[in-house]
């Protein structure tokens, strides 16, 4: 780290500009602890989308963190590197969509692309999940949600690739860009706890 006296300061300068940002009203977003060992700075972002009272939602959440080694891992290719995760739970008809997978990870090539967010190096996955309940469980009926986990490698300004995270979060939860404090019928399988 000695190779590189400012990385603190930049990092610190980049996290104030992500903590700075202003998201919609229905998605709440606070700090939380960051994974350690992965890289020299981190920061990492929780996302539920209209939690209750408890601060539970039952329509969707997400993880976003920032990475920086100042070393650049070639896996990376270059200093920084975003990992996201979102999920929401679906209704099991449109668990079933054999093009839902792909759909999903093109929510977040587009909320990216929306917002000019440069990036390259990207990967996830997206995963499918149906579910039924037998025995004691089996008033739940059946369920589906949907999972989204990618990482690529940002471009400055760093705030478009949060805002695109947001947006993707609200997306899976059944809230497109624009549809603040619009009523949500159901919450897709909300009574399975």
């Amino acid at each position: 780290m000695s190779e590189h006296p400012d990385a603190g300061a930049q990092f610190a300068r980049v996290a104030a500009e992500l903590r700075g940002t202003a998201f919609r009203d229905d998605i709440v977003v606070r700090e939380i602890p960051a994974p350690q060992g992965l890289a020299p700075f981190s920061l990492a972002l929780a996302a539920d989308v209209r939690p209750n009272d408890h601060g539970d939602s039952v329509y969707g959440t997400g993880r976003f963190v920032l990475l920086h080694d100042p070393e650049g891992p070639s896996a990376w290719g270059g200093p920084w590197r975003i990992v996201t995760f979102a999920q929401a739970p679906l209704e099991p008809e449109i668990g079933t969509d054999p093009l839902l997978a792909d759909v999903t990870w093109s929510w977040l090539v587009d909320a990216l692309d929306s917002r000019d967010a440069g990036y390259h190096s990207a990967s996830g996955t997206s995963t499918k999940t149906l579910s039924k309940g037998f025995g004691s469980l089996a008033s739940e009926g059946d369920g589906a949600q949907i999972e989204l986990r990618s990482s690529w490698t940002p471009e400055e300004p760093f705030r478009p690739h949060v805002e695109a995270w947001a947006e993707l979060v609200g997306m899976l939860a059944g809230l497109p860009p624009g549809s603040e404090n619009i009523a949500v019928f159901g919450a897709r399988k909300a009574g399975r706890d």
